[in-house]
């Protein structure tokens, strides 16, 4: 399988041009720094390439701000909170393919071409290399083959940085923090392979844009005094999980990304036990020692005021826990601690039990964690089922804290099945035999299941560390990553993975549907780890992206209640992004179908409607390129003024306070600069950044009036005027566009049958009492409460015949994505009345986007005879 990449995804322009727009003023032809290192000994010298800005920080900040206030962020920043820029995005959303495909347009628009790439783990680290193999021959195809060369930094060949420093492509290089942190670092010491310099040095010449992922890892003062060594120009931000915003560019929160429907959905499946009190239960969560003593954290049965309950107590070496319960019988005899060994993470009671970490006694634990596997295998055995035909492949995660509750070994080393795969065996078995998923999965027992563990030297399975820096570790991330688009085949048997809870950063895949953690304890993963495997949209057999929310539901199989589960979430994105994520993770006992009427496809009301919208088309843009260059040329005419560079000068009295340190304005000044410069090739610049020819350019400049301006400022120039031509090409393109049917194809009756949609009780929704009236048997899933009062009045009306949803799989192409209108209808007066009706509230504002699709509609719709297109409406009667 090919992984497809779609190049149009506006939130991830939108992130882009955010960060490219910060260097806006910044000359191509001046953004290359050639510099010379020089082999005194040798009587030796070589030429390297480097990135040079010419901007002053004030350009830069008014940049920042215009970026800012374009994307809606608040505060705008005063000043600048050093030369670091923040994009927030969520897990799942494409962060690495925004940050690389930044680097092509930064080098497109202003030449720069080198990048360093510093990561915090292993684990991001493969996952980057990984991007840049699989997005290189798109990226090569969207820029016409721009030279790129990019590598992981190996201590072993740190001659390689040399390349880096005078090669005149664009060069990436991929570094972990940890390889150069610290003074001993072979990266820090002078090299004899390098002719007595130190390999940093190579690094430094070329003033490089950093990249940071996920920063929030590299605050400490070591590593950031180890970022600022590198001698960038800038560093820019990418992270889910910020803990500092240093000038925020752009924000794609967790709320943002669910809500437009970027991320899969999340629902909860509960695996509790409740009245479980018999035994004397015990489960070791942590042990620790200080300078003078020793404890350990364990959960055990206490009698409280509120009743019996399970929790968490602190001990040490000589308590006994009859009176830490407050007195339960079951813990009478032998419960006293005995030791806390913290070298070997146990407990030793005076019964002569030893309890290690991560496990337990008593209680039903077992029962839970293969009820779990249970539920799991059953939630995969019925998306497989639905989404098989749409050639989706299913996957199941499980994260399990002891690889030898998976795989084991005897005494002469043999491999042997851990309780959770002989549980796996016996229950998948058990779904197999089921009429209803009889040869669905056509493979054996044993390819369907398998493990990615770190090794020893032996070869044989163990527990990661939380680290995960072993040679082990990075050879299990190396398999995972290198394994991706071989999982998502459907021939590949494998469809159950296990993995170790440490692995759980840095790598994840889209078709990941079911997440399962089996803990002997409650789970202590931080839930937007959990789910963040899964988080990503699915693809299909074909590596396209699939946007059906219907489809994309991600199902958590937890050791706790749902109301804990999503209490924890919602806490952890309130305390990392400060926003509400209240109500959008969803309970999977309140997951209903909505039902089509049986034999709906019979309804004459139907079928004369249907007849009627059910054909695709195509477009073609016709637009007059005289009218273009009246509409641009006034545009331009009517642009800001183009400044002269100038120096501002600006002087503060200093005052002490409370708050800190604040001053008083006490004077400023401007001087403007009469500078020489080269005149670029101005035809040539705007030609790249709008496609159109020279000579329509030259005739929008000369009609403006303003191309002497191009002699004041002519980057600032040449960037005013794309941006205006760019507006008046998008709005002239939207109103000539012109649809045709293709031939006889048309939207097929058995998608219907195709479309299984259930949605959660508390989501809007109208519950139908006439459904003679609609192809809906129970439920219509709406959107938002203007539907909802649409949808009553054709339910009451007597003129509206026959109403229902367009599925989201009826959608017409634009030049700017996908449209997908809300409503079909039969209205009757004295003749009937066939509408395609899109639905927003009244006095509501559209987004540009949002106003140019509903226009494409109109155009789409008047190619189809006896059918109307209305929009925006928000009542029946605005049909008139």
């Amino acid at each position: 399988m090919i992984l497809q990449f779609d190049p149009n995804q506006s939130f991830q322009l939108d992130a882009i041009k955010s960060i490219v727009d910060l260097f806006e003023g910044q000359p191509l032809n001046q953004s290359e720094l050639d510099f010379t290192f020089l082999d005194t000994s040798l009587q030796f010298s070589e030429t390297g390439v480097g990135n040079r800005i010419v901007l002053n920080d004030e350009q830069i900040l008014k940049n920042l701000q215009s970026v800012q206030k374009q994307n809606g962020i608040e505060p705008i920043s005063k000043k600048l909170d050093g030369m670091h820029f923040s994009v927030e995005m969520e897990t799942g959303t494409g962060k690495t393919y925004v940050y690389l495909r930044t680097i092509y347009e930064l080098n497109k628009n202003y030449g720069f071409k080198k990048f360093v790439i510093v990561v915090p783990s292993v684990a991001i680290r493969e996952g980057v290399i990984k991007n840049l193999q699989i997005t290189h021959e798109h990226f090569q195809n969207l820029y016409d083959k721009t030279p790129v060369n990019f590598e992981v930094y190996d201590s072993r060949k740190v001659s390689n940085l040399r390349s880096f420093a005078t090669n005149n492509n664009i060069q990436i290089l991929v570094i972990n923090i940890d390889s150069f942190a610290k003074d001993e670092n072979i990266i820090n010491k002078p090299n004899d392979k390098l002719t007595g310099k130190k390999p940093i040095e190579f690094i430094q010449y070329t003033n490089p844009i950093v990249i940071v992922d996920e920063p929030q890892n590299m605050e400490t003062s070591i590593r950031k005094k180890a970022i600022k060594n590198l001698n960038y120009y800038c560093t820019l931000r990418y992270s889910a999980t910020h803990t500092n915003f240093y000038n925020l560019v752009y924000s794609l929160n967790p709320v943002q990304a669910y809500d437009l429907g970027l991320v899969k959905h999340i629902e909860v499946d509960s695996v509790v036990s409740e009245n479980d009190f018999n035994d004397a239960f015990i489960s070791l969560e942590i042990v620790s020692s200080t300078a003078t003593r020793t404890s350990a954290r364990i959960r055990i049965i206490q009698n409280t005021d509120k009743g019996v309950i399970k929790k968490a107590v602190s001990v040490k070496v000589g308590d006994d826990l009859f009176k830490l319960s407050n007195y339960r019988e079951i813990y009478k005899n032998g419960y006293i601690i005995n030791e806390i060994d913290v070298s070997n993470e146990c407990i030793s009671l005076s019964n002569g039990d030893d309890i290690f970490v991560g496990e337990s006694r008593g209680g039903i634990t077992d029962e839970i964690m293969k009820f779990q596997i249970e539920k799991t295998i059953e939630e995969h055995f019925k998306k497989e089922r639905i989404l098989q035909k749409k050639g989706i492949k299913v996957l199941s995660l499980f994260f399990i804290d002891r690889v030898a509750n998976y795989r084991k070994y005897d005494e002469l080393g043999n491999l042997l099945k851990g309780k959770f795969a002989v549980w796996f065996e016996e229950i998948f078995n058990k779904y197999t035999e089921k009429s209803a998923y009889k040869d669905l999965i056509p493979f054996s027992i044993k390819e369907v299941h398998n493990g990615y563990f770190a090794q020893d030297k032996k070869g044989h399975f163990k527990d990661s560390q939380k680290a995960a820096k072993s040679q082990a570790d990075i050879d299990t991330f190396k398999l995972i990553m290198k394994e991706k688009e071989k999982l998502l085949d459907s021939d590949e048997p494998l469809r159950f993975i296990f993995s170790h809870s440490a692995l759980r950063e840095g790598w994840d895949n889209p078709n990941v549907f079911q997440i399962c953690t089996l803990n002997e304890t409650k789970s202590e993963l931080k839930k937007r780890q959990e789910i963040g495997r899964g988080l990503r949209l699915s693809v299909n057999q074909e590596g396209e992206r699939i946007f059906d929310n219907n489809i994309n539901r991600l199902t958590v199989i937890a050791n706790e209640s749902y109301e804990d589960f999503a209490k924890q979430l919602q806490k952890e994105i309130e305390d990392d992004c400060g926003v509400s994520f209240k109500g959008r993770i969803k309970n999977k006992q309140d997951r209903v179908k909505v039902e089509y009427r049986k034999g709906f496809e019979l309804d004459e009301n139907f079928k004369e409607i249907w007849k009627r919208i059910k054909y695709k088309t195509t477009y073609c843009v016709n637009y007059q390129t005289s009218n273009l260059v009246d509409k641009a040329s006034k545009a331009i005419k009517d642009m800001p003024e183009i400044t002269e560079t100038f120096i501002k000068f600006t002087k503060k009295l200093l005052k002490y306070e409370y708050e800190g340190v604040d001053g008083d304005l006490k004077g400023t000044k401007k001087i403007y600069i009469k500078s020489s410069f080269s005149i670029p090739d101005i035809l040539n610049y705007i030609q790249n950044k709008t496609g159109l020819t020279r000579f329509t350019i030259l005739q929008i400049l000369k009609n403006s009036s303003r191309l002497p301006d191009s002699l004041t400022n002519p980057q600032l120039f040449m960037d005013f005027v794309a941006e205006k031509i760019n507006k008046v090409l998008n709005d002239l393109i939207i109103d000539g566009i012109k649809y045709e049917k293709i031939g006889n194809k048309e939207y097929e009756m058995h998608l219907f049958e195709e479309d299984e949609i259930n949605i959660y009780l508390d989501r809007l929704k109208f519950e139908v009492k006439n459904n003679k009236k609609t192809i809906y048997d129970n439920i219509i899933p709406l959107d938002s409460n203007v539907e909802y009062e649409f949808a009553k009045e054709c339910e009451t009306r007597d003129d509206i015949e026959f109403y229902f949803k367009l599925p989201f799989w009826f959608h017409i192409k634009t030049p700017i994505g996908k449209y997908n209108p809300d409503w079909a209808l039969i209205k009757k007066n004295e003749t009937k009345v066939y509408f395609v009706a899109e639905t927003k509230s009244e006095g509501q504002q559209l987004r540009e986007s949002e106003t140019q699709k509903i226009k494409c509609g109109k155009a789409h719709f008047r190619e189809f005879e006896d059918v109307t297109f209305k929009g925006p409406v928000s009542r029946v009667s605005d049909l008139d």
